[in-house]
C-alpha cells in the first residue's frame, strides 16, 4: 500500500514521510500543522508532468519537495535547509497568489 494516496480531490500522507524530511516524531506532525509550524502546497502536473503530483511542505528553515506518480509512489524527494534563516515567505504561497500581486484582479 503506498504512503500518499490520492482519493476524491484529497491527498493523504503518511505522517513518517513528512516526518522524516524535517527530522521529527510523526506524532508530532499533525499537531505542528494545526499549529501552523508546517504548511504546505499541492500543484498537479500538466503537459509533460501530467500525471504527476509535487507536495511540498515547509517548517521554520526546511522545505520537503515530494514528486509522486498517480499510484502514490515518491519518485523525487528532496529536503533544503535554509540554516539559520526561515524558508522565504514567498515560497509558502501557492505560485497562483505570486502572479495576483500588483495585478488589478489581485
Amino acid at each position: 500500500m503506498p504512503m500518499i494516496e490520492f482519493e476524491d480531490g484529497a491527498v493523504q500522507i503518511d505522517a513518517t514521510i513528512i516526518a522524516e524530511g524535517f527530522g521529527i516524531e510523526p506524532s508530532q506532525v499533525q499537531a505542528r500543522m494545526r499549529e501552523g509550524k508546517i504548511t504546505s502546497r499541492y500543484e498537479r502536473g500538466v503537459d509533460e508532468d501530467a500525471g504527476r503530483h509535487r507536495i511540498t511542505f515547509f517548517s521554520d528553515n526546511r522545505r520537503l519537495s515530494l514528486t509522486v506518480d498517480e499510484a502514490g509512489n515518491v519518485v523525487q524527494r528532496s529536503v533544503v535547509d535554509f540554516g539559520d534563516h526561515p524558508a522565504p515567505p514567498g515560497l509558502r504561497r501557492p505560485p497562483q497568489a505570486r502572479k495576483r500581486e500588483g495585478s488589478p484582479e489581485g
